[in-house]
């Protein structure tokens, strides 16, 4: 009995070398397709705090005109830094760190904010613009999905 013990224990040796290369190859391709799409929401991440951002701008501008009897002349990223003190009027380093870039009064008695950030080693403007009826159009550049810019340039 105890021959056939000690027989069945030396017949178990583990996993063969093909066993281990077929659960390698199932883990690579497995990240090679994980690996792309956590890369994809990362983006996607970074247009989103700065279109949150180009809210805030939004809302301080607002507040700006309603300070200035609806208007918008003298409207400039610093400004919009004096009302609200969290948003950024300089590119800041690294990646995924958005800024207003523009700010300004438009013909017409309206105002256009414009909030860059960089995604992917590419600059991508996301714009708020108010015309003189108050109708708000939202607009960015360049137009690839990748950076979170739809192809028809809204948002």
């Amino acid at each position: 009995m105890l021959n056939r013990l000690r027989q069945r224990a030396g017949d178990e040796g583990g996993f063969t070398l093909i066993e281990l290369l077929v659960v390698i190859l199932i883990i690579g391709i497995l990240a090679g397709i994980a690996i792309p799409a956590f890369l994809a929401q990362k983006n996607k991440a970074v247009s989103a705090s700065a279109k949150s951002m180009v809210a805030s701008a939004e809302t301080a501008a607002e507040t700006y005109g309603t300070d200035n009897n609806g208007s918008f002349t003298g409207l400039s990223p610093a400004v919009i830094n004096e009302y609200e003190h969290t948003i950024p009027t300089a590119e800041q380093t690294g990646e995924g760190k958005p800024w207003v870039s523009a700010a300004a009064a438009t013909e017409g008695g309206g105002y256009k904010v414009t909030v860059s950030v960089k995604v992917a080693g590419t600059t991508v403007k996301f714009s708020a613009e108010r015309n003189g009826e108050g109708i708000i159009s939202k607009t960015c550049e360049p137009k690839n999905p990748t950076y979170g810019c739809p192809k028809s340039g809204e948002w």
